[in-house]
């Protein structure tokens, strides 16, 4: 069943699409990256494979259309990982609310979203059962890293050196369990042939390893 909601996040609403399919095993939270959407056609695709694995999903925008307008202009927003990671744990906050606590909650976020998806997972330890970032920065998410308590997964293209070695400097400042995994060949975007299929396969495999013991 696919629905698009309206999520309170402070002084704004901001739509969601909400996915869930029958007898789903856990839900993930979409976080986009620099400059894009919930229409993110990446996390799209990651979002159907994830349905097929029996996840829900919830994509959402970040921001509004009016701070999505000034963003384009500006790009200042997309680097407000604040103000990104409170929407993030907003729309986290508003699953449990709306669903209860059935099913482990997963934060997966892209480029700038990565940071946003671990600062909502230190903020929501008893909520967040596991985090995945795609191309991601997690260095971004700064001091909140050596809070985050949840397993993560950061999935970086072997042709992308300079958000390889971001990643590596996160990974050794957390302190929860993290994996490293690098998709050979890919670049920021995992645009090459099956650099995509990789990065669902590795999430896909993270989360049923995650969900198998909660």
């Amino acid at each position: 069943m696919s629905t698009t909601e309206e999520i309170d996040v402070g002084a704004t609403r901001l739509p969601a699409d909400v996915t869930v399919p029958d007898d789903p095993r856990g839900v993930v939270v979409f976080a986009h990256g620099s400059g894009s959407s919930r229409r993110s056609p990446r996390n799209r695709q990651v979002a159907a494979a994830l349905h097929d694995a029996r996840y829900a999903t919830v994509l959402l925008d970040l921001l509004s259309a009016e701070e999505a307008a000034e963003d384009s202009r500006t790009g200042h927003l997309r680097f407000d990982i604040g103000l990104l990671a409170e929407r993030l744990t907003a729309a986290v906050d508003w699953w449990v609310t709306t669903h209860g606590t059935d099913l482990p909650v997963f934060t997966f976020g892209a480029s700038t979203g990565a940071a946003a998806a671990l600062v909502t997972a230190a903020d929501r330890p008893g909520t967040v059962a596991g985090v995945v970032s795609r191309g991601g920065r997690p260095d971004l998410a700064g001091d909140a890293l050596a809070r985050v308590q949840a397993p993560t997964l950061l999935v970086v293209g072997g042709a992308d050196p300079q958000v390889l070695e971001l990643n590596r400097r996160a990974a050794s400042r957390m302190r929860a369990p993290v994996e490293l995994a690098v998709v050979p060949g890919a670049g920021h975007l995992f645009a090459e042939p099956g650099a995509l299929a990789e990065v669902v396969r590795l999430t896909v495999a993270a989360l049923d390893a995650r969900t198998a013991q909660t």
